[in-house]
């Protein structure tokens, strides 16, 4: 596995990891430690099959039990551990299940988000925060890519609550001065992702149990597919450059290979790569979801001098060995 190359600047840093056993935090929390930082996780509910505990990480981490809602405790675990660096990432990130029950999903995305930037506010030891905001935050626009500098505009459950959770981590950093900086992502897909009716691993898995592919929607919905290996590398990255530029404070990054694909176009991608004839089952029963979404890099690229360490074929291919080796472990 390539991995950036590893830098001084993480070596013994006590960061704070919120979302930890989530498919982008397990990869986040691995290359943390390769990195030598001082690691310690929010974790609200046991997930054993979560890549961050099958992979041996909990064993060289330090785990704060509880929920990102809770003030007390973050306030606490910030203090007592003298953490430098937070990197928010815990969230309820299922669009579906915000349609079907959406108060669960402010209380995370929204609650969660300012409950944890007032225990940074209140911690002074704190001295740069990433918040994991979204292509969700922008809502629907006609002109596209989005830049960072469309408004946000979310309008059903999920995107408000992005769009919501953004909003607040740049009121902190312009009202407070608390050291914040916002990363904007797409569809995130890698290995360990247990959500299966996310499109890339539900196909997986069908086609490795001989089942069609489901495609909840008419499959021309186009999304923005970023791998989960350049989400972790570009929040850590993200983190470093405000470490060296206070100006970033406030400041939102989309990230993104920058290649408007359909959701049929993946499907059938992964078909190809995983040699199967199988026709997708295709519903076309999605509701208040957008239709049409990617992302224009060129800010990170120009203020960061950022570039994806992987295409989305490389990527799609190195999701598919992992799921061909572990979905026989009880994935």
């Amino acid at each position: 596995m390539e991995a950036v190359e590893v830098t001084p600047f993480w070596r013994d840093r006590p960061t704070f990891v919120t979302g930890a056993t989530g498919l982008v935090g397990s990869c986040l929390v691995r290359r943390l430690v390769e990195h030598g930082a001082d690691v310690v996780c929010l974790v609200r509910d046991h997930v054993p099959r979560s890549e961050m505990w099958r992979g041996g990480l909990g064993d060289r981490i330090r785990i704060v039990t509880g929920d990102v809602c809770d003030s007390p405790l973050l306030e606490r675990a910030l203090g007592e551990y003298e953490i430098d660096t937070v990197i928010h990432l815990a969230a309820q990130t299922i669009v579906t299940i915000a349609n079907r029950n959406p108060v669960s999903t402010f209380e995370s995305n929204v609650r969660g988000t300012w409950a944890l930037l007032e225990a940074c506010r209140r911690s002074p030891a704190v001295r740069q925060i990433v918040l994991a905001s979204s292509d969700k935050a922008y809502g629907d626009h006609e002109t596209l890519p989005y830049s960072e500098d469309a408004p946000l505009q979310g309008r059903h459950p999920y995107d408000v609550s992005k769009s919501c959770a953004d909003l607040i981590g740049q009121s902190y950093a312009l009202s407070f001065e608390l050291p914040v900086a916002i990363t904007r992502c797409g569809n995130f897909y890698g290995a360990g992702d247990l959500n299966w009716n996310r499109i890339v691993p539900g196909t997986i898995r069908s086609v490795l149990r001989g089942q069609r592919p489901v495609i909840r929607s008419d499959g021309t919905y186009v999304r923005d597919y970023f791998y989960v290996e350049d989400g972790a590398a570009a929040y850590m990255l993200l983190a470093e450059k405000l470490a060296a530029d206070p100006a970033l404070r406030g400041e939102a990054f989309n990230f993104s290979n920058e290649v408007q694909v359909t959701v049929r176009e993946v499907v059938d991608s992964i078909l190809a790569k995983m040699g199967s004839t199988l026709e997708p089952d295709v519903r076309n029963d999605v509701q208040r979801e957008i239709r049409h979404q990617y992302l224009s890099a060129e800010k990170a690229r120009r203020r960061l001098g950022w570039k994806p360490l992987f295409t989305l074929d490389e990527g799609l291919a190195r999701t598919i060995e992992w799921y061909r080796e572990h979905l026989g472990r009880g994935a």
